[in-house]
């Protein structure tokens, strides 16, 4: 593919990704209360519900997400109750030396919890559907094509989203006073609620 529509490709995507939202609350909520390492797995989970819909725009089988669009709803739903879950372990941490670390942290549920919180999310795939078209000439789509995409959106998502992680996770270890790991606790817990709102309310 041209290098030119690559580049193109790259600047929307990047600054889609940039712009906040459920996923860039959720992944810096899980890093004010489990620091970076906490943080990764919902990235990688974010990644996968990304190229789920990325590979249903490219392959024009967007109209899968149409024909099960009831399972979609229960993962959303099942995805922002997860997150409230992990909302409400952090407004209720007691600040000591676990550091905000919530008790019996599981990095497979922090995966899944990002992968339904994309998969619940429309505006994914509605992004693929609109960008796709207008800066990728699909009908020039083979192999090498996806394969440049793909490694596309999993490089400039993860480098965005670890930045989030660390940049969340560097403020975390700023703050050593229990008051402050306490307020720091809370205010996890209500980012990562409001993603679950985002989640639930996005359509």
């Amino acid at each position: 593919m041209e290098p030119i529509t690559l580049v193109t490709f790259t600047i929307a995507y990047a600054i889609a990704v940039l712009v906040p939202g459920p996923g860039v609350a959720a992944v810096v909520a899980r890093a004010l209360g489990g620091g970076f390492r906490g943080a990764f797995p919902m990235v990688l989970g974010i990644l996968a519900g990304d190229l789920v819909y990325f590979v249903f725009a490219v392959f024009g089988l967007a109209a899968i997400a149409t024909w099960f669009g009831a399972v979609f709803v229960v993962i959303r739903w099942a995805g922002a109750a997860y997150l409230l879950y992990i909302a409400y372990k952090f407004w209720t941490a007691r600040p000591g030396a676990e550091q905000m670390k919530p008790r019996n942290e599981d990095a497979l549920k922090t995966f899944l919890a990002g992968f339904s919180l994309t998969l619940g999310n429309p505006k994914t795939i509605i992004f693929y559907l609109a960008i796709l078209p207008t800066v990728i000439p699909l009908d020039q789509m083979n192999a090498v094509a996806f394969t440049e995409l793909t490694v596309i959106v999993v490089v400039v998502l993860l480098l965005i989203g670890c930045g989030y992680a660390w940049l969340a996770s560097a403020a975390r270890d700023m703050f050593r006073s229990e008051r402050a790991i306490g307020r720091l606790n809370k205010t996890a817990g209500a980012m990562m609620a409001t993603a679950a709102g985002l989640v639930l309310f996005q359509h």
